[in-house]
């Protein structure tokens, strides 16, 4: 149980119904279309829909309370004892039910936020946490501003610590999450180019990012990504932690080193570690887990065996074996030019293939600057890989920039997903290597599915 109808009462003191008789709640739904037994249903207003259209359904799915928007006619088929809260918003209601339940639950809390690797980070910080702590985290991409108060309303009242991913768009979202999350503790895991075409500059996204501050709790820490001069020189935050390869950090890592099977490094203290993640990146990402647990006194071994014991989100870099024993990265969650140039640097140190081959479709939302960042992805496009495979609107700016090299790169653009299926037939072998990288937009999961049967 999460709470009661009587406590609901508290929080919203215009009710109609029997709110007083302790009727136990046990989840908060926005859908009305699953199981909702025992659940408060939210019928949140959209631009192309309405869920107060859709509370019979939840009813008859077995929610045993609901928000309702003041001013609206309560609908004849509600029994008059059934309780209904009002509110003069539905979304902002469930905002306050957040913000009020995780005052109630009083967890510890950690946002992130950043431009490429907060789902990552978010793994890695969650399997920290749950190796000394009840822990509760962000599932999936539910990152914004219906989707992070559900993630507080879905934790159980003994949660200890409650990691909260935080994503965002434009100018003001950043700043919503952190308030409604009052972290003790904040990540910014980069700076990148996603949502560029919205906050017009790499400035505007930093800027957009540190808005994770203003909800911070008075004695917070940032942690930032010490490399990135956009988050150390506008950043005056005074409890700051700055980690990452540049040696001036307050945490330093180094002697990166990457296997098959785990990138292993060192940090400033002489402590090595291994994180099961290919990539000179993911030292970093992992890093800000190893700070928050030596914030939170886990020990050294538990710290090691956590990050060993991460469960990763899938489409995150994941290793993957194809037909005829071929070797697929699966890195087609999402994309921005940084995370796809690091994504082909860890392609080109894996050893063992003789053919390494990029399968790279669109970066969406760049805007103005979409040719120009395509084309920047070609700079780190070079021997050992063997060919570039382009798919969509924009990606063919890469693999002409890399034809322009004169690098002998294989290069293709392909307007057809058949074609380009067609076209990695023969490299279907165990020494060849395929990293499939594109934004959500493009579902490249489709493709990879194919080589998967």
């Amino acid at each position: 149980m999460l709470f009661t109808t009587n406590w609901l009462s508290e929080q919203f003191t215009d009710y109609r119904g029997d709110a007083k008789i302790l009727i136990e709640i046990e989840a908060v739904n926005t859908d009305s279309r699953v199981q909702l037994k025992k659940s408060l249903f939210v019928p949140i207003v959209g631009d192309n829909f309405d869920g107060h259209d859709y509370v019979k359904q939840a009813i008859n799915n077995g929610a045993v309370a609901v928000l309702w928007e003041k001013g609206r006619s309560l609908p004849a088929f509600i029994p008059t004892d059934f309780p209904v809260f009002f509110v003069e918003d539905t979304l902002t209601g469930l905002q306050l039910l957040a913000t009020n339940y995780r005052e109630y639950v009083n967890p510890i809390v950690i946002g992130i936020t950043g431009s490429n690797g907060k789902t990552t980070t978010k793994d890695l910080v969650a399997a920290m946490m749950k190796s000394t702590y009840i822990t509760h985290y962000t599932d999936g991409n539910f990152n914004n501003h219906i989707g992070l108060p559900l993630t507080i309303l879905s934790m159980e009242k003994n949660t200890e610590v409650l990691v909260l991913e935080m994503g965002m768009s434009g100018f003001g979202e950043i700043d919503l999450l952190s308030k409604i999350a009052k972290p003790d503790y904040a990540i910014i895991t980069n700076i990148g180019e996603s949502h560029i075409e919205y906050l017009g500059s790499r400035e505007g996204i930093a800027k957009a990012k540190l808005e994770i501050i203003n909800g911070l709790k008075n004695d917070g820490v940032l942690i930032i990504d010490g490399d990135e001069p956009l988050l150390t020189q506008h950043n005056n935050y005074p409890n700051t932690i700055a980690c990452g390869f540049n040696v001036e950090n307050d945490i330093v890592i180094s002697d990166v080193k990457i296997s098959l099977e785990v990138t292993s490094f060192v940090l400033s203290d002489s402590t090595d570690y291994d994180v099961p993640l290919l990539g000179k990146h993911h030292a970093k990402n992992a890093t800000y887990a190893i700070i928050l647990g030596e914030q939170l006194g886990i020990d050294l071994n538990k710290r090691k065996k956590a990050l060993l014991d991460l469960e990763q989100t899938s489409m995150r870099f994941e290793l993957m074996n194809g037909r005829h024993d071929v070797s697929i990265v699966n890195d087609a969650y999402n994309a921005s030019p940084t995370s796809m140039k690091a994504a082909i640097e860890v392609v080109k140190q894996m050893k063992g293939f003789k053919n390494k081959i990029l399968v790279l479709g669109d970066v969406l939302e760049l805007g103005e600057h979409s040719e120009q960042m395509h084309q920047s992805i070609a700079d780190v496009i070079h021997s050992p890989i063997t060919a570039v495979y382009t798919y969509g609107n924009y990606s063919k700016a890469i693999s002409t920039a890399v034809l322009k090299k004169n690098e002998k790169i294989e290069c293709n653009h392909f307007t057809e997903k058949d074609a380009l299926l067609q076209a990695l037939e023969p490299y279907l072998e165990k020494e060849t290597i395929l990293l499939f990288k594109a934004s959500r937009g493009l579902q490249f999961e489709t493709l990879i599915k194919e080589i998967l049967n």
